[in-house]
């Protein structure tokens, strides 16, 4: 089977609740039909940095504006696309929210919504994500910015 590389760079958007941070998660279905929610990631353009890629992705995935924060480190996986096996790396970005609304999120996106921190960590349907998500609970909670390595 043949192999690829996709590289690729979302982030953890959080903003201020009435019970603590909320963060925001997107959902599409996966081709089994079954509802996934994940954080807002897509692939990095030539001459694009990272930062720029998740800035650009969780606009157009979730509708909402947002100014990074801190890196959180990067996580990869494989997966199989039309039977061509793919290693993805994502790097992932804790980022601030500071406008839009989710109700302009992009047709990928089923759903978009946000999730007070511990909701959040439930309703992420990848475990490599959920560890993401947890780093950066973990550092909002505590009151600073978490950062990955």
């Amino acid at each position: 089977m043949r192999t690829r590389a996709e590289v690729s760079a979302g982030g953890v958007v959080f903003r201020p609740g009435a019970a603590g941070p909320e963060v925001v998660l997107a959902s599409r279905r996966t081709k089994r039909g079954e509802l996934a929610w994940g954080l807002p990631k897509g692939q990095v353009e030539p001459d694009e940095h990272p930062e720029e890629t998740a800035v650009r992705e969780v606009r157009e995935e979730t509708g909402i504006d947002a100014d990074v924060q801190a890196d959180l480190g990067e996580i990869s996986y494989f997966y199989v696309w039309e039977g061509v096996r793919v290693r993805k790396r994502v790097r992932f970005f804790l980022m601030r929210a500071t406008g839009g609304d989710v109700s302009r999120h992009d047709h990928e996106m089923e759903e978009v919504r946000w999730f007070p921190l511990d909701e959040a960590l439930r309703a992420t349907s990848y475990a490599s994500e959920r560890k993401v998500l947890q780093q950066a609970a973990d550092g909002l909670r505590a009151g600073h910015s978490p950062e990955g390595g």
